[in-house]
């Protein structure tokens, strides 16, 4: 149960590094304070965990219709939803969540590619065993 609460920390440590430095990057997005910052990335998290999946499936026509484009524009109205639920979280506009949305993306793909998985175990077939010759 450790490893899995290990893993649940560092996804939400790196998904608010990566709100933190979109903050920084991006004149259009703000944090009120520390605490907005942490629920944020919260929040992101539960969202993307539980209504991204969801959103998915309903707009599946659209998405293959757009060639999985209109992904993009899933994420962007994750975030924004995000910055209506949490006081001290604002976003300027469309546009500014969409490069935010690219931004977080890539960043929080880098950052996880640096730390090791925590909550996979690999199970190997054996290298050599028991032959059944006839």
């Amino acid at each position: 149960m450790l490893a899995n609460l290990t893993g649940f920390f560092i996804q939400w440590g790196i998904t608010a590094l990566s709100l933190w430095v979109v903050s920084l990057v991006f004149n259009g997005i703000r944090f009120a304070n520390t605490s907005s910052l942490i629920v944020s990335a919260l929040l992101l998290g539960f969202v993307n965990a539980v209504l991204w999946p969801l959103l998915v499936v309903l707009t599946l026509p659209l998405t293959l219709l757009t060639l999985g484009l209109f992904l993009l524009v899933i994420n962007v109205l994750m975030l924004l939803l995000v910055a209506k639920l949490v006081r001290g979280f604002t976003i300027t506009g469309f546009w500014t969540a969409f490069f935010a949305s690219l931004f977080i993306s890539v960043f929080s793909l880098f950052l996880n590619s640096l730390v090791p998985d925590t909550g996979m175990t690999v199970y190997r077939l054996p290298t050599s065993g028991p032959t059944i010759s006839m």
